[in-house]
């Protein structure tokens, strides 16, 4: 499937990832713009990225605790909601990685914290992280881009640029209850997958699920997100 998609070689690479640039490249630059007219859900988002996180400062050692929370990795960051709404305000420094110029412009303005340190402007699949330098990489409504080879790719990238007991933690749009089916949205090449090809992916990237949560209380009608932490 990933041959026909991309090529033999992977000549057709480029193409695919050019599609979600262009589409984000035409999207409105807020909050609303970067939730896809869901702005409603960012409280509700945010509330419970913060439970998951205080989940894991509560992991005992016997289940993969304690995990440090000094500084984080915004991965797919936009305009920087995420960083301002939860990872500065659980972490003492955070990095914002996007590979949307513009978004990345207004993140600046947006977050406003000498605690961003640094605005990195590149794409995931092409994103290759300072070794042991982060306590938790944060990934959030951007894995869904990124093709499962370049999926792979990137976790064990992530994985080397963790300190010692850091996590990498994913939060996705997940299909629920499909047996490995998943779509593909030719709009933007987004790719729906379902909970259990996540799980797939990261263990073959060699890493350890510590821990899993649903969010809840999105409307009806969205797709169910999973929360997990892995290392």
């Amino acid at each position: 499937m990933w041959k026909e998609e991309l090529g033999e070689k992977g000549e057709k690479r480029t193409e695919w990832y050019k599609k979600a640039e262009d589409y984000w490249e035409n999207q409105e630059v807020s909050v609303n713009g970067v939730l896809g007219g869901y702005e409603v859900v960012s409280h509700t988002d945010i509330a419970a990225s913060s439970d998951f996180l205080n989940a894991l400062k509560a992991l005992p050692a016997e289940k993969g605790g304690p995990c440090g929370f000094e500084y984080a990795c915004d991965c797919g960051a936009g305009i920087g909601r995420v960083s301002k709404g939860l990872l500065l305000k659980h972490f003492q420094k955070v990095d914002l990685v996007e590979p949307c110029e513009k978004y990345l412009r207004k993140a600046k303005d947006f977050v406003q914290s000498d605690r961003a340190k640094e605005f990195i402007c590149v794409g995931l699949q092409d994103f290759d992280p300072i070794p042991d330098r982060y306590d938790v990489i944060w990934i959030q409504w951007v894995a869904l881009y990124l093709t499962d080879p370049d999926l792979d790719s990137f976790l064990k990238r992530c994985k080397r640029a963790l300190k010692p007991n850091g996590v990498i933690c994913l939060k996705e749009n997940v299909v629920v209850g499909v047996d490995g089916k998943f779509h593909i949205d030719k709009d933007d090449n987004s790719i729906m997958r379902t909970d259990e090809h996540y799980r797939v992916l990261i263990k073959k990237a060699g890493l350890q699920l510590l821990c899993e949560m649903r969010q809840p209380k999105f409307p009806k009608g969205l797709f169910p997100v999973f929360m997990f932490a892995f290392r």
